[in-house]
């Protein structure tokens, strides 16, 4: 069975919203040797739409390096009723996400990869739907949207599986839902 791997960048003040505008002063050799190694193994992506339409702007942009050449061409599975113009090497997932995300996981393949948190990820935490969740938290306070904020979610306890912590101050915190 396919594992589902979930990475999302947070400031201290649990901000999501716009990592674009936070984040790239972090981005350095550790950090790409972090997100490259998280990449092993993974055949495929799952995304909302929100997440889906900003990386498909900004990486069908991109070539020429194994990590972006890999990025691109695995295929992309999102959780939209309204996205019509489908790029990027990417689907839909048909019928009810988390029952889509359940058959995904079922079929033989790499692992998925989930970038972004927001409502799509409710469901998936609901559903117990992810296996392991990698948060990457930023030295850094920002104004936005907080992670799960407002959409209701039940009280979730995580265990830690791994904590790895770069010369710039950012940490990521490994975990997995507690059994």
């Amino acid at each position: 069975m396919r594992k589902l791997i979930e990475s999302t960048f947070v400031t201290l003040n649990g901000v999501i919203e716009d990592p674009q505008r936070w984040s790239p002063p972090y981005w350095d050799d550790e950090h790409a040797a972090y997100t490259q190694s998280l990449m092993e193994g993974v055949d495929g992506q799952v995304l909302g739409r929100l997440t889906y339409e900003g990386f498909a702007e900004a990486w069908s942009q991109r070539a020429g390096d194994p990590f972006a050449d890999h990025f691109n061409a695995m295929p992309k599975y999102v959780a939209s009723r309204t996205v019509t113009d489908w790029k990027w090497n990417a689907q839909p997932l048909e019928g009810d996400a988390a029952d889509a995300v359940r058959r995904l996981k079922e079929q033989d393949g790499g692992n998925l990869i989930k970038y972004g948190t927001g409502s799509f990820s409710k469901t998936l935490l609901e559903n117990k739907l992810v296996d392991e969740y990698h948060f990457w938290i930023f030295p850094v306070v920002a104004d936005g949207l907080n992670m799960f904020n407002g959409v209701g979610i039940e009280l979730t306890h995580l265990e830690l599986l791994g904590t790895m912590t770069f010369k710039s101050g950012l940490v990521v915190h490994k975990l997995a839902p507690k059994a």
